[in-house]
Formats: C-alpha cells, structure tokens, sequence
C-alpha cells in the first residue's frame, strides 16, 4: 500500500511525539530545573528562594571536600573499569572457547546480581564486612591471619577500597554476557586460520578475538563510566553513608546529603551541574582515546 506524505508524517509524529513528552519530562525538565536552581539558596522544603547569582559555584569551588569526592569517583571507576572488564572478559572467552559443559549454569551464576537492587546488594556486603560477625574477618581468622581482620566499612584507610569488589562482583554477569554475544558472532573460520598460521590460543585471543569484540569492550567501559559517576552514590550511602570522615563520600552522595540532609537545595544542583559537566568531559575523551577503524569480518 502506497502512503502519502502525510500519513507518513502523521505516524512518524505518533511514535516520536510521546517519546519527546516523556523524554522532556524525565530527561530535560530535571536538567533545566538543576541548573536554575543552583543559582538560588533554598532549602528544598519552602516555596521562598533568594537569588544568589554565582555564590553557589564559589562555594563549590572552595570546598575542600569536592576535590576528595571527584578524586572517590575516579577511583571507582578505574578499579570498576579494570576488575569488572578484565573478569568479564576472561569468563566469556573461556565459557565460549573452552566448551564447559556447565556454561549455561555458569551464565545464571554470574548474572544473578544484576537481578538484585543496589540497595540488597549494598546490605548483603555490609554483613559480609561486618567486623564481628561477617565473612571477610571470620575468613581470615579461620586461615590465621587475625592481624589483618579490621573494621572494614568503618577504617578510613581500608573503607573506599572496600566498596570496589561488590561493585565488581555486581556488574560482571551482564558485561560478561555482552562479550559473550560479540565473541559468539565471530566465525570459527578466522581461528582455524590463525591456528593453522602457528597462532597459539594467547596470539589468537589477542589478535582475532580482541579486535572483533572491540565495539562490546568500548560500549561497556563507556557504560561503566557513566553509571559509576551518576550512580555510585547508592552503594554508598547503603554501606558508610560517606564515612567515615568524608573518606567515601562521592559526588552523588555528597549532592544527596547537602541537599537533603542539610537542607542546603540550591548547592545540592550546584554540585549535581558539576557531575553533569565531568561526565560529558570524561565520556567525550574516552570516546576519543577508543577511536578505531571499525573491524569487519
């Protein structure tokens, strides 16, 4: 059936248009609001604001916790980028390549935590740190080694570390999975080839598998920025709440206890401005430092 142009335009309007409503309503009005309302000091909790102008922004930049909260994020990241990729990569190559029978038990195992809330998550490894009680210290006391047994979430020295490995034990299945599909899409014919070249299997992950599974690899370190920098501040606040002594705090959870718990609005969208403008800066020069031709095959 041929359509005029108008019944064209009349259905690309009715899928686009709601989209757009919705998009402007969760996306754009929350954007636009954050950033006018950094410009005003408000509690959040009265209809009276009262213009400030720029003060907000200067008391962002001479607050001495920003930098350690921005410095926390990045921290995040790089121990998410590294722990969840390199795993995440080694389970997939070996449950794709190494024909385990149990890969499909294996998959369910490695996915159920991305089925479980952050806030479960958060909790179930706030017990297993617990220093009277939890796995970590019982563990280590049942190998001899007491002297290392401490109290992980509440040592200054050991608590941001401590948020790494449930951060990286929650995102690997679905990365995993993601590099499962990209490795699964390359064609047996390109490692007989490297085989019967003399490749062995350390040269055929690292010349045939890594480069066709680099579009995967790039969209999930990207993913794992984003998500770090706008979402860490959950696991947080479920674990140390920012302790202890600010030693954990990052810029999200800093957002949430100056505006909502100190009641301090206008400098919680102030801080939420700053986030929006680090991760479009960060995930813009990743996205130059992982330029590549595109590998057919």
């Amino acid at each position: 059936m041929v359509q005029s142009k108008k019944q064209k335009y009349t259905f690309l309007a009715f899928c686009l248009i709601p989209t757009f409503i919705m998009f402007s309503i969760f996306t754009l009005y929350p954007l636009f609001s954050g950033l006018y309302f950094s410009f005003f000091e408000w509690s959040g909790a009265t209809q009276e604001k009262t213009f400030i102008g720029f003060d907000n922004y200067i008391k962002l930049f001479n607050d001495s916790i920003i930098p350690r909260t921005i410095y926390h994020d990045y921290f995040l990241v790089a121990t998410k980028v590294v722990g969840i990729m390199v795993l995440a990569l080694f389970f997939a190559v070996a449950l794709t390549q190494l024909k385990i029978k149990e890969a499909p038990f294996y998959r369910i195992v490695f996915f159920f935590p991305n089925i479980m809330s952050v806030v479960v998550i958060g909790i179930l490894w706030a017990f297993i740190y617990n220093p009277s009680m939890g796995l970590v210290n019982s563990g280590l006391e049942a190998i001899g080694l007491e002297s290392w047994t401490r109290a992980w979430l509440g040592n200054e020295d050991w608590a941001l570390a401590s948020l790494v490995l449930p951060s990286v034990w929650a995102g690997i299945g679905l990365f995993m999975l993601m590099l499962m599909g990209g490795i699964a899409n390359v064609s047996k014919s390109y490692y007989e080839a490297a085989e019967i070249d003399g490749a062995n299997e350390w040269q055929q992950f690292w010349k045939v598998t890594l480069p066709l599974v680099w579009p995967q690899i790039k969209i999930s370190i990207l993913y794992i920025v984003i998500t770090t920098l706008n979402g860490s501040f959950i696991i947080v606040q479920v674990m140390t709440g920012g302790g202890p002594n600010n030693s954990t705090h990052v810029m999200g959870s800093y957002l949430y206890q100056q505006a909502f718990q100190q009641y301090d609005f206008g400098y919680g969208a102030t801080i939420g401005v700053m986030i929006l403008i680090i991760s479009l800066i960060t995930v813009l020069i990743l996205q130059f430092l992982m330029r590549r031709e595109r590998v057919e095959y």
